[in-house]
């Protein structure tokens, strides 16, 4: 894919980006998966200012390969993550969660390439007039967070491309090369996997939730929390906590006290099945085994390239 617009913008060998997602991508991931000529990301918002530091110091000893660092805007000591950022190099920046005018001049001014997560074409617009050099437009089906406008990726990333005038990176129920064809086809330069590398080796989830993620089938996900900040979670005994609260008509305040802190951290990193957050997009139900980043990266530019050539 010489002439790919997004394996120029990142000088990667696949236009393939493993999502920064929080406590699930840390150095080990991200170094696998740009060594394997994908873009690995760093996910700095489960991370503390002097933890990112110390992931990217071992990312850049564990690979000579471009990777970046995904930025949540809402991070709360979001100057401190910056200027580690520049103060370590990195080259590649993802902002996600917030205004893509707030910081993409800074870093740019600095030389760095930067992303910006949407999920609708308004937002994609906004991004574009910031100045980001990408976008990733991220559908319904995604895992984490979410937009709250439910248009899924099919039906995003068209309307996007038709308005958008620099490279378009599709998100969102994608984990076989046969989706990433698919999202190539509707006008995406690329994709961001984020679920399939969450059942990685490399992937810093507890082995627990990367189980319980290859066992999931359709229909194993919902979007909830729509009033604090949309996230798509495994049903377990908290989803289920979660549906019975909205029962009694609650407040965000009631849904603040019920979610609490830390309930990601409990479910993905300490393997909490039942009273943490299990973020995951509906694509679970095509997981169906935990392997090395390599080899899914590889499995993926594999069936792409076959699928491609079955229809030709």
């Amino acid at each position: 894919m010489k002439n790919n617009k997004i394996t120029q913008l990142f000088k990667i060998k696949h236009p393939i980006i493993q999502a920064g997602m929080i406590w699930n991508s840390g150095w080990k991931l991200a170094s696998a998966v740009s060594n394997a000529g994908g873009l690995g990301l760093i996910g700095a918002g489960s991370m503390y200012p002097e933890v990112l530091k110390e992931h990217i110091q071992k990312c850049k000893k564990a690979t000579n390969k471009p990777f970046g660092v995904n930025v949540p805007m809402l991070y709360p000591e979001i100057e401190k993550i910056m200027d580690i950022i520049i103060s370590e190099d990195v080259k590649i920046v993802f902002t996600s969660a917030g205004n893509p005018k707030t910081w993409t001049s800074f870093l740019k001014d600095k030389g760095i390439t930067v992303v910006h997560v949407v999920s609708s074409v308004k937002f994609a617009l906004k991004a574009q007039a910031a100045g980001v050099d990408a976008v990733v437009a991220e559908g319904f089906e995604a895992g984490g967070h979410n937009g709250r406008e439910e248009t899924t990726t099919f039906t995003l990333i068209p309307m996007v491309r038709e308005q958008l005038n620099i490279p378009l990176i599709a998100a969102g129920g994608i984990a076989t090369g046969k989706g990433m064809l698919a999202a190539m086809v509707l006008g995406a330069d690329g994709v961001q996997i984020g679920s399939r590398f969450v059942a990685s080796k490399e992937s810093s989830a507890h082995i627990l939730f990367k189980q319980e993620v290859v066992k999931a089938k359709d229909g194993d996900t919902q979007l909830t929390l729509k009033e604090l900040a949309p996230v798509r979670l495994l049903k377990n005994d908290f989803f289920n906590a979660i549906q019975e609260l909205y029962t009694k008509n609650p407040s965000t305040e009631d849904l603040k006290a019920l979610l609490g802190r830390a309930r990601s951290k409990k479910g993905m990193f300490e393997g909490d099945l039942e009273q943490g957050e299990l973020e995951i997009g509906q694509i679970a139900g095509l997981i169906h085994s935990i392997q090395p980043a390599a080899e899914i990266l590889h499995e993926i530019v594999a069936d792409y390239n076959k699928a491609k050539r079955a229809l030709c």
